[in-house]
């Protein structure tokens, strides 16, 4: 078994444990030939301008130039956005994905009348077009969507007005940036044992979830939020501008409601959100238990969510990169031999970045390059955590995999309301997997902890994050002041609804609504980690449970799901796979997921305690 290389400096780390950009460009000299010929292709686009109308096989030579350029711009962009990544010190790399950007740009503005220009087309016109053009299939979906979009397409004057509100609407956006990250003035504690930290983000985070002494999580929490706290009048106003500015939007093209207008993209029906919540709000008995346990367990006599982070127990045992590769593709196999064959291919070497070394960016990611296939980010440290990142994004790999084997450039693309469903239904897999392995308490519990953490992260506190989003946007529409004060309110009585009397609820965390960039740069957004999730529970417990005529009937439908990539709207590919987010049940089985596992942990922490 290989060992962690020691040395962070990446010339030292094993070839086998880095990527190779080979497969996307044999050299520099070839990205530059890439960018040329990528410029020749925009101009030769550009003159295409004027013709769609001339007939299908028109619309058909302009999506496949569109279809050329749109390959071409992955490998161009791949090929040093990855080398950057991999150290962001180097400033030649930097100045080279630069000349990329400045590329793309250029392409937008070349093809900025394709659209417009493709809808004034009749409908009726282009659908005969495409009933009659076989070689026009792959491009069906898109174009349909086009103008089922249309409805809420302004004439060319109120476009033209909505153009010039665009940098204005973008405002609150830089304000809340600069407010919350180049202005802010983060607090220094003195901790128990008498040093002092600064409590930045990271260090926070790092505080919480290693501190044994709850006076020091007590005073960081405090400290950290009511930073925030100090200029939540201004945040307010901030985010009182944004609710406006998406009424305002969602109003000035035709929609009902805000919710209505952020979902239309996608063709998602208001319900799935409304469900969402409503089941997430009345299925909190799990949560709250789940509190309760971890606050016996620690000893504590009164539990915060401040606490929430910190382990209940600790464990030596690590995980080897070459082991949890072991273990996460022995993992998949109830998704058959097919799949793990290509699992394989997405995690041979040179596919994936494994170790940390000096200038890489942190984190962990998957990324695909159409034609060649998906390249994965590790910062891998040997810990059970980090095994779950490997067949998390492994699961985001085989997903892109799996679309671009299966669908043309033109509908390969899967859009972010399925993106988490395959990497968290591996996680499952892996997690069911280990349990199996081992009969001691403590690892058990740990396995489950690291089950039960992902449905309260990515499942309870989403909900609760897209709750208040819809009651705070539901505000302007029935023209209600918006106001720190109402805000405050609305988030700690949020917070009392779903954790009860789990928690004591102290009064500085009514601020955290200001500490979330997704209320202020993506609103609307944070309901999707929430719904994949939903999703996953549902589709692993059809691929895993009953008979085995009906389980190998789910995992085809499942990687049929994998295999659409965006060739149809994501609630319509989640029903053919046998999920349906409108109904209660969909959601349900989250919450009798986390049910069921925190079950399982009282079960091994009262193994412990004989």
């Amino acid at each position: 078994m290989a060992a962690k290389p020691a040395s962070r400096v990446r010339a030292d780390i094993p070839a086998q444990y880095r990527w190779d950009f080979s497969p996307i460009y044999a050299s520099w000299e070839a990205w530059e030939a890439g960018m040329r010929e990528m410029d020749q292709r925009i101009d030769a686009f550009a003159k295409l301008q004027g013709t769609l109308k001339n007939g299908p096989d028109a619309v058909l030579a302009a999506y496949k130039a569109y279809d050329e350029i749109g390959q071409l711009q992955y490998r161009i962009y791949r090929y040093p956005q990855l080398q950057r990544d991999t150290d962001t010190r180097d400033q030649n790399v930097a100045g080279r994905f630069q000349r990329v950007g400045a590329l793309f740009a250029k392409f937008d503005a070349a093809s900025a009348w394709f659209t417009p220009e493709l809808l004034t087309v009749p409908e009726a016109t282009m659908r005969e077009w495409l009933d009659k053009t076989p070689a026009l299939k792959p491009y069906r979906f898109p174009i349909l969507e086009n103008f089922r979009r249309q409805a809420h397409v302004l004439d060319e004057k109120g476009e033209r007005l909505m153009a010039l509100a665009s940098r204005a609407n973008r405002a609150p956006n830089a304000i809340y940036s600069e407010l919350s990250t180049s202005d802010i003035k983060f607090p220094t504690i003195r901790l128990s044992d008498g040093k002092e930290l600064t409590l930045s983000p990271a260090n926070y985070q790092a505080l919480l979830s290693e501190s044994t002494v709850q006076a020091d999580r007590a005073a960081a929490a405090a400290a950290h939020v009511g930073t925030y706290g100090q200029t939540a009048h201004t945040y307010a106003a901030i985010y009182e501008g944004i609710l406006q500015r998406d009424w305002f939007v969602a109003r000035a093209r035709n929609f009902p409601t805000t919710l209505d207008a952020a979902l239309d993209e996608n063709a998602i029906p208001r319900q799935v959100v409304e469900t969402l919540i409503e089941v997430a709000r009345q299925g909190t008995g799990p949560l709250q238990r789940y509190a309760k346990l971890r606050q016996r367990l620690l000893g504590l006599p009164s539990y915060h969510l401040y606490d929430q982070f910190v382990p209940v127990f600790r464990s030596d045992k690590t995980w080897p990169y070459e082991e949890a590769r072991r273990q996460a593709t022995a993992s998949i196999a109830p998704l058959g031999q097919g799949y793990v064959q290509r699992y394989q291919k997405a995690i041979a070497p040179g596919r994936v970045d494994v170790y940390e070394n000096d200038g890489k960016r942190s984190g962990a990611y998957s990324a695909g390059v159409y034609g060649v296939g998906p390249y994965m980010l590790l910062n891998y440290n040997d810990t059970r955590d980090a095994m779950f990142t490997f067949a998390h994004e492994a699961g985001h790999a085989m997903h892109t995999l799996l679309s671009t084997e299966h669908q043309p450039y033109a509908t390969a693309d899967y859009t972010i309301f399925v993106a988490e469903v395959a990497s968290t239904t591996n996680e499952r897999f892996l997690l069911e997997h280990l349990l199996k392995q081992t009969t001691d308490p403590k690892e058990r519990f740990l396995l489950l902890q690291e089950a039960v953490d992902a449905i309260v992260g990515t499942f309870y506190t989403q909900v609760l994050f897209a709750d208040f989003e819809l009651r705070a946007h539901q505000l302007v529409e029935r023209d209600e002041p918006v106001t720190t004060e109402v805000l405050n309110k609305l988030y700690a009585g949020l917070l009392k609804e779903y954790w009860g009397d789990a928690i004591t609820h102290d009064e500085f965390y009514q601020y955290t609504w200001a500490r979330i960039p997704h209320f202020f740069n993506s609103p609307y957004y944070v309901y999707q980690y929430a719904t994949c999730f939903a999703s996953s529970a549902q589709l692993f417990k059809a691929m895993t449970e009953g008979p085995k005529a009906g389980r190998e009937a789910a995992v085809k439908r499942y990687l049929e799901l994998l295999s659409s990539g965006g060739n149809d709207q994501p609630m319509k590919q989640l029903l053919k796979a046998g999920v349906d987010l409108t109904q209660r049940q969909t959601v349900q089985a989250v919450v009798d997921q986390l049910d069921e596992l925190v079950t399982r942990m009282e079960a091994e922490a009262a193994k412990l305690a004989r």
